[in-house]
């Protein structure tokens, strides 16, 4: 019988424990029927619209925004370039500014 690699560490010797599956190399246990984690390092970010977001892609404001501290506001429909993708709370970078994705539309 074919059992599933390890999610963690990919290794192809794992076993079933009657409950769930261990991986004897990393001492990793899992459901079966769980889905696989996404790597800690990829992040999904989706825009307004509910669109997965990547590094490099192009956004638009959909709302005004006043800057925190500051008198300036950011117009509805100003588009960002080359948007990065970074953890936390404002999970967009747009060069000078962080802002949060459920204000942004991809272009």
């Amino acid at each position: 019988m074919s059992y599933p690699n390890c999610p963690k560490c990919q290794s192809e010797n794992t076993y079933h424990d009657s409950i769930q599956f261990v991986c004897p190399d990393c001492a990793y246990e899992w459901n079966g029927e769980e889905v696989a984690e996404a790597d800690e390092d990829q992040l999904i970010v989706k825009d307004s619209n509910g669109n997965l977001l990547a590094d490099g892609d192009d956004v638009l404001l959909i709302k005004d925004l006043k800057l925190k501290g500051s008198s300036e506001v950011l117009k509805k429909g100003t588009k960002f370039k080359g948007i990065r993708l970074v953890n936390g709370d404002h999970n967009v970078d747009c060069g000078k500014l962080l802002l949060k994705s459920e204000f942004l539309k991809k272009a």
